[in-house]
């Protein structure tokens, strides 16, 4: 069960910054003039670098270590499953759409990364819901 306990602490982490990045910190990239861009934005990529390590690191170890200790039931793999989605898309399309920003702002570009973004909520989510499940039916 201790298992079970860190891996839901880990994805409730998860959401919760994800949701903190969807409902607070992208929506304010739109206000930034583009003057100020790349300054904000290298600031942004600073900051939240370290921050990002931690829990997806937590979510790795935690996530390799309730799937050893098990049981494997499909709670656990739904919110493996939606844990992974959001590193993915995180690896895949987030980051780089990043590193392409540094250089100024670019419609294009920040509507990918706000659709890239509510792909990783939902996956944040479901990944909670999902270990939520795993404790309550007896991990």
């Amino acid at each position: 069960m201790g298992w079970a306990i860190a891996w839901l602490a880990a994805t409730g982490l998860h959401a919760g910054f994800q949701l903190t990045v969807t409902l607070v910190v992208y929506p304010a990239f739109r206000r930034v003039p583009a003057a100020a861009w790349t300054d904000f934005h290298a600031g942004h990529s600073r900051g939240i670098a370290p921050l990002v390590g931690v829990l997806y690191g937590g979510l790795l170890v935690t996530g390799v270590g309730v799937l050893v200790a098990g049981p494997l039931d499909v709670a656990l793999l739904v919110a493996l499953a939606g844990v992974g989605v959001a590193l993915a898309t995180t690896a895949l399309v987030a980051a780089p759409t990043h590193g392409r920003l540094g250089g100024g702002p670019d419609p294009a570009l920040l509507r990918r990364l706000l659709a890239a973004d509510v792909v990783r909520t939902l996956g944040a989510l479901v990944g909670l819901a999902g270990a939520l499940a795993h404790l309550v039916t007896g991990a």
